[in-house]
């Protein structure tokens, strides 16, 4: 009978998805919104199907949130359609960078005076929570390839590096906690977890998404053949680049995005500046006449990836989503996170943000916008599951799965009522200025 009732379930939220997407996003509400109320339903204070402990749990939880967010920043990466040596960057390199670093200091600032946490622990909360989220953003994240708007590329930009380059940082709390060794002095965490991961994870997927992406390109403009299975190619390149990025003791999560951003270069440089029509949805040609085509077999590659790829993304946003509200029903929360979860959204992303920001030329209205927006999501229940699993125990593991669920599950709630309204203002403007140029930020006058 309880299979059959999780069938039911199952069906009628994905039917009910399907059929009235189109209204949700008129409205005040973001899927996100809806999928946390069913898993509260689910669990244990409503129907009790879901009972789910996160610390109980982390193993199987840690694989399911890593296998989300890889499959989302490779997504990310082929969204973004502009060269690397464009100042579009900036934004996004500075929030991922100056903008998560002072979030870490922050956060762990006030874990250490108000929370009472040790500095490891405090610094361990402060990289869980620091990166902003690449699934549960995708209203606010770039629309289309070629998309240069400067909230949109900033954020998804910022999503897609910072789930990685938080990772030295969680290492850094663990080693202070004694559940990791960063070396005399720190000079292990310095060399391996700072510079060697950092580095070897990136060139590994730069690597790898430029070799497959040409390699396919050629088989298929010069002989026509390894077509079709574009969903093979993209679990095989975001599986590749992971585990091997993770041999070399590198950061996986930033060798995937690094995949995708080099399979999207290669497109654009066979296809020029411009975005090509067939990934505008032009009814051009047969599906195997465009794969095979010289002229259009680059852009329907990048086309077909990015398709598939945002299908298991809303696949895994649906099933984690579920899962985070049902926690939410075991959860024990501290009076803290009264204080802490608005001093988070509204002080520390803020100050965060203007201190990344600096002097780039970026609108207050903008400024804003990417402030509101920091959405915590599945890459922070994904450090944190990581960080059990490598040793927290209770009670260290129970206040800190607390205090991130508290985060995670407000994020959703007051970033998914604001999205649809300040976007929609946002588009609004926008839509009454210039396009920029290649290499140019996008300004919207501040209103």
């Amino acid at each position: 009978m309880t299979a059959s009732l999780w069938f039911v379930l199952a069906g009628l939220l994905f039917v009910v998805m399907a059929l009235g997407g189109s209204v949700l996003k008129r409205l005040p509400l973001s899927t996100s919104m809806l999928y946390l109320v069913f898993g509260v339903g689910l669990g244990s204070s409503g129907l009790g199907l879901l009972r789910f402990d996160l610390v109980e749990g982390a193993p199987l939880l840690e694989v399911f949130t890593e296998i989300a967010v890889l499959v989302s920043l490779f997504t990310a990466g082929l969204k973004l359609r502009v060269d690397w040596r464009e100042r579009d960057w900036h934004l996004p390199l500075r929030l991922a960078t100056v903008s998560m670093v002072v979030t870490i200091a922050l956060v762990a600032a006030v874990g250490v005076l108000g929370l009472g946490l040790p500095l490891g622990a405090a610094i361990l909360l402060g990289a869980i929570l620091a990166p902003t989220d690449p699934v549960l953003a995708s209203d606010v994240q770039v629309e289309r390839p070629g998309d240069r708007d400067t909230v949109r590329f900033g954020l998804t930009g910022e999503a897609g590096m910072n789930d990685g380059a938080a990772f030295p940082f969680v290492m850094l709390g663990l080693g202070l906690l004694g559940l990791h060794d960063l070396g005399p002095s720190g000079l292990r965490w310095v060399g391996v977890d700072l510079l060697w991961a950092t580095v070897s994870g990136l060139a590994v997927g730069a690597v790898l998404g430029t070799l497959v992406g040409r390699l396919t390109i050629r088989l298929r403009r010069d002989h026509g053949e390894a077509v079709g299975l574009d969903e093979f190619l993209v679990l095989g390149l975001v599986a590749l680049s992971y585990g091997l990025a993770l041999l070399l003791h590198g950061y996986g999560f930033l060798a995937v995005f690094a995949a995708g951003l080099a399979l999207r270069r290669i497109e654009r440089l066979h296809t020029g500046p411009e975005l090509h029509p067939v990934e505008e949805g032009e009814p051009i040609a047969p599906a195997d006449d465009l794969a095979t085509h010289p002229e259009t077999a680059p852009a329907y590659l990048a086309s077909s990836l990015l398709g598939f790829n945002e299908k298991l993304e809303r696949i895994g946003e649906v099933a984690l989503v579920v899962v985070i509200g049902s926690l939410l029903n075991l959860a024990e929360f501290p009076l803290a996170v009264v204080w802490f979860v608005p001093l988070l959204v509204l002080a520390i992303r803020p100050l965060a943000v203007l201190v990344g920001v600096g002097r780039l030329p970026v609108e207050p209205s903008q400024r804003r916008l990417i402030a509101w927006f920091g959405i915590r999501g599945i890459g922070s229940l994904y450090y944190l599951t990581y960080a059990i699993e490598h040793g927290v125990a209770e009670p260290l593991a129970g206040q800190l799965a607390a205090i991130t669920l508290a985060v995670i599950a407000s994020s959703v709630v007051v970033h998914g009522i604001s999205v649809t309204p300040l976007m929609e203002r946002y588009g609004r403007r926008t839509e009454r200025m210039p396009q920029p140029e290649a290499g140019q930020v996008s300004s919207v006058a501040d209103g």
